[in-house]
C-alpha cells in the first residue's frame, strides 16, 4: 500500500497535477489538505476515472480536505468527535476527513495556522491539536495515520532559520509541545527514518525564492500508529512536485506499506 498526504492549496488550480502525481507514483490512497472548495465544485471525473473514490469536505475557498482510495473508502467520517469550531458565531471549519482505506483508518488534517501566537487563532490551534489528540487515543490499536499538513516545526532542525521565526507561530514551545503529546502518546513520524534532516522540508514559502533557495519548513507529517508503524518500509518527499510553474508550496510526503 502506497499512501501519500499533499497540502494540495487549490484542488482546483492544480487538478492535472494530482492525477499527474497519483499515475507516476501509483499511489493508493491520497490525502489532500487546503481543497479550498466545496465538494459540489471539485473535478473528479478525471479521479474517478483512474480509480479512485473520493471523499471531500469543504465550505468555501478557505481549507478543505479530502480523501481518495482505489482500494476501498469506508466509513467517512467529516470531522472529528469534540473538534473546535472558530468565529462568530463559532462553527466547525473543513479541516478533517477520515475513512478506512484498505484496512487502514486515514485521517487527512489540516490544522490551523495560528497566525501569531497572540491571535486567538492561536488558541484555537493549540485546542483543536488538544482535542484531536484526545479523540486520536483510540485508533492506536489499529493500523492508522494521522497525515496532513500540522503546521508545526518539531525541532529546530525543520526550520531553515530558527532565529527569523523566533516571534512567529509554528516553533512556539506550546505548538511543539502539542506535536510532541502525540509522538509520547505512541504516534510516530514514519516518514523521518526515510528523510533524515538537516535541510529537509515540506515546505516552502513562494516569498523570495524559498525553494530555489531551500529555506523551508518540515510541517507536513504521516503519523503512525505502532501497527501501522511497523509496516512501513519506505518514504520520500516528492520536492520535484513543488517545482515548476504552478506548484503548491508544498511537496506531497508519500510512505509505503507492507501488505
Amino acid at each position: 500500500m502506497r499512501l501519500a498526504t499533499w497540502n494540495v492549496n487549490s484542488l482546483r488550480s492544480r487538478i492535472d497535477r494530482v492525477e499527474a502525481f497519483l499515475q507516476r507514483h501509483d499511489v493508493d490512497v491520497l490525502a489532500l489538505q487546503e481543497t479550498k472548495a466545496r465538494e459540489d465544485q471539485l473535478p473528479l471525473m478525471g479521479l474517478q476515472s483512474l480509480g479512485y473514490d473520493v471523499a471531500a469536505a469543504g465550505t468555501n475557498q478557505w481549507n478543505g480536505v479530502a480523501i481518495m482510495s482505489r482500494i476501498g473508502l469506508d466509513n467517512v467520517q467529516v470531522g472529528f468527535d469534540g473538534m473546535p469550531g472558530y468565529g462568530e458565531p463559532l462553527a466547525p471549519e473543513s479541516r478533517a476527513i477520515g475513512a478506512v482505506c484498505g484496512g487502514v483508518r486515514v485521517w487527512s488534517v489540516y490544522v490551523p495556522n495560528g497566525r501569531k501566537p497572540d491571535d486567538p487563532h492561536y488558541v484555537y490551534k493549540l485546542d483543536w491539536l488538544a482535542k484531536l489528540r484526545a479523540e486520536s487515543a483510540q485508533w492506536l490499536g489499529e493500523d492508522a495515520a494521522l497525515v496532513g499538513d500540522w503546521n508545526v516545526c518539531p525541532t529546530d532542525e525543520d526550520v531553515f532559520d530558527p532565529a527569523q521565526f523566533k516571534n512567529s507561530t509554528h516553533v512556539t514551545p506550546a505548538e511543539r509541545a502539542a506535536f510532541q503529546a502525540f509522538l509520547d502518546d505512541g504516534w510516530v513520524d514514519t516518514a523521518r527514518p526515510f528523510t533524515p534532516g538537516p535541510d529537509v522540508y515540506t515546505y516552502w514559502d513562494y516569498y523570495r525564492q524559498r525553494f530555489e533557495r531551500n529555506r523551508g519548513l518540515r510541517i507536513d507529517f504521516v503519523l503512525g500508529s505502532p501497527s501501522f508503524a511497523g509496516r512501513v518500509t519506505g518514504a520520500f518527499i516528492d520536492r520535484d512536485e513543488r517545482a515548476g510553474k504552478g506548484a503548491s508550496d508544498h511537496a506531497p510526503v508519500v510512505v509505503d506499506l507492507a501488505d
